[in-house]
């Protein structure tokens, strides 16, 4: 498979670091886009020399039928119309597994199609739940794609009362990463 670290390691590193995110005071953000029901924000990534994007919404459900949309699994395809393809390549423990897919080219395909291939988590946060993830290093790589690295991401689903949840999510995508694996793991 790779270099993949200590599970226990890497799984509380990633909790840890979108916890830090989820902590940081609303001066660190500024609005990138706001809609009648979502707004997302914007700082710049300590991770990487992009951006990490905060979007937040309410959806009218329970947090785990949502995360059940979220995280690694077959509802994932019915609404990501960019995801192509999505295998769970190894399942780690009853938490924990490691996922790979691929994003559609855009622009007539000016910009390629994608392949990830991440670690994915999910925990219980606050009644609610925590999916996150982090890419990791791959051995295999399909040859019509570019190797995308998805830097700590993840969603926080909590209830807001019985038929709606807050929903939080952290995004920063590095699409050009062409690294080697000892590059990929200054996160670890």
């Amino acid at each position: 498979m790779g270099c993949l670290p200590d599970v226990t390691v890497l799984r509380t590193r990633l909790e840890n670091t979108l916890l830090s995110y989820h902590s940081l005071s609303e001066e660190q953000w500024r609005v990138a886009k706001k809609s009648k029901d979502v707004t997302v924000w914007k700082k710049h990534s300590t991770e990487f020399n992009g951006f990490l994007y905060k979007a937040e919404g309410i959806v009218k459900e329970n947090p785990h039928k949502i995360v059940d949309y979220i995280r690694p699994g077959p509802y994932r395809l019915e609404w990501d119309s960019l995801m192509t393809t999505m295998d769970i390549v190894e399942t780690l423990d009853k938490a924990c597994c490691v996922m790979r897919y691929t994003t559609a080219g855009q622009l007539w395909n000016i910009i390629s199609p994608r392949e990830f291939v991440d670690f994915s988590y999910t925990t219980e946060y606050q009644n609610g739940l925590l999916s996150c993830g982090v890419s990791v290093q791959y051995d295999e790589q399909k040859q019509n794609c570019v190797r995308g690295f998805n830097h700590p991401c993840g969603w926080f689903c909590v209830p807001l009362d019985e038929s709606q949840s807050l929903l939080t999510g952290y995004i920063q995508t590095d699409l050009r990463v062409k690294g080697s694996c000892a590059e990929m793991w200054d996160f670890y």
